[in-house]
């Protein structure tokens, strides 16, 4: 089973891993050097900066020296194999597109996940100094120099809901379709925002997130977070959301149950 107890205990090491990250990102920030990425899609633009690489790596030299048994599973450096039975993944930088463009809306996903159950999640946004840690049934944001108790709102129906996706048009038709029903019953919606919507789900400020074609990188930080803020997190079937794939996050069950309606129409 998963330990509470352990995950607690590295706290301090993932608040190191996102410190260190701030620090090699931000003097990239808005420069003339995030604005120039480097293309590593051949067949259509997933842009990656130095700023993601450079993130990456301090992050995993830091577990390495510190966690030398740990695997690691990173967006740029692929997969270090551990012996302890846990795994930390890393998102150097979720949402590079708004990095490129200059929109503090990316973030930096530090997850750890034992047994295949993500049991610490941070998700940092270094540009607005508010950090995001979930563990347990607890979450809380730290932003400049304040601690606040993250809980979701209690939103009582769905067509009273603030809705997001990154990008509707990543979405295959039939998915495309189930989403455009919701959006349609939803009282708002934002685009655009990357792992940032997650965490502003944990605070209670929109209701429900929903994508598709997502990697364990993209999502191990964020279960934490929101489960600790008491939101709820599954696949498009209801089922508990595994590391990637077609993931559904809200701010209650009421409203989860009422978008599984349309989203069960495309569930892969």
């Amino acid at each position: 089973m998963p330990d509470p107890a352990l995950a607690r205990s590295l706290l301090p090491l993932a608040a190191r891993l996102a410190d260190a990250a701030r620090e090699a990102i931000l003097p990239i920030f808005r420069s003339a050097e995030a604005s120039n990425p480097t293309n590593k899609d051949a067949n259509g633009f997933d842009p990656v900066t130095e700023a993601d690489r450079a993130s990456e790596r301090v992050m995993r030299e830091i577990i390495s020296a510190e966690r030398p048994d740990d695997a690691i599973e990173g967006e740029e450096y692929g997969s270090t194999p551990g012996t302890s039975g846990l795994t930390w993944y890393l998102d150097p930088i979720d949402g590079t597109r708004a990095f490129v463009a200059g929109l503090p809306s990316w973030c930096v996903l530090i997850g750890l996940v034992q047994e295949a159950r993500p049991i610490l999640g941070v998700i940092d946004q270094p540009w607005l100094d508010e950090r995001y840690v979930g563990v347990g049934d607890e979450a809380w944001m730290d932003a400049r120099g304040q601690r606040t108790k993250l809980k979701t709102r209690d939103c009582p129906q769905l067509t009273q809901a603030v809705l997001s996706t990154t990008d509707p048009f990543i979405l295959t038709p039939p998915e495309r379709g189930a989403f455009e029903h919701i959006r349609a019953t939803a009282r708002l919606t934002r685009y655009g925002l990357d792992a940032y919507a997650y965490a502003r789900l944990a605070a209670g400020t929109i209701d429900m997130v929903a994508e598709s074609g997502l990697k364990a990188h993209d999502v191990a930080a964020l279960f934490p977070v929101i489960e600790g803020a008491g939101g709820v997190v599954t696949d498009w079937r209801g089922n508990p959301a595994q590391l990637g794939g077609q993931i559904v996050a809200a701010s209650n069950r009421k409203i989860l149950d009422e978008a599984l309606i349309s989203l069960r129409r495309s569930a892969l």
